[in-house]
């Protein structure tokens, strides 16, 4: 059993970057499914499936990695913000500019799971799950 999900997640994400993987499969779940789909749409990473593989008792996601002309990462750096042990709540005001707006800060909302920049527009603080770039 793992104690903080959202963290083995990103960790995954970040080790299969490393080694140049086609795609990681990471146990599903429905929050786990938004941050997933909010990479997709933030071209972070190409695709997310939600799969039951044979003789499986539970789902998971398989996540389409994503790599420039090149083979350079898209993903350069992914971290744990919010942890169990210690929230990270944030106004609107005072959600992070990551990279000066070229890198992401997921947060959690009210109104779902937004980047930062739409956090912003909206005026709607939450907890700040992680920052990628």
């Amino acid at each position: 059993m793992v104690s903080d999900p959202i963290a083995d997640m990103l960790t995954r994400i970040r080790n299969a970057t490393r080694g140049y993987k086609e795609s990681v499969d990471v146990p599903a779940s429905k929050f786990k499914e938004q941050l997933a789909k909010l990479l997709v749409k933030e071209g972070y990473i190409a695709s997310v499936e939600r799969l039951r593989p044979e003789g499986e008792q539970f789902d998971v996601l398989r996540l389409g990695l994503k790599y420039g002309q090149r083979r350079e990462q898209v993903i350069k750096h992914i971290e744990r913000v919010s942890r169990p042990g210690r929230r990270a709540y944030l106004s609107a005001e005072h959600l992070p500019r990551v990279r000066n707006g070229m890198g992401l800060a997921v947060v959690s909302t009210s109104k779902g799971l937004l980047p930062d920049r739409e956090a912003r527009k909206e005026g709607v603080g939450g907890e700040v799950i992680c920052v990628i770039w």
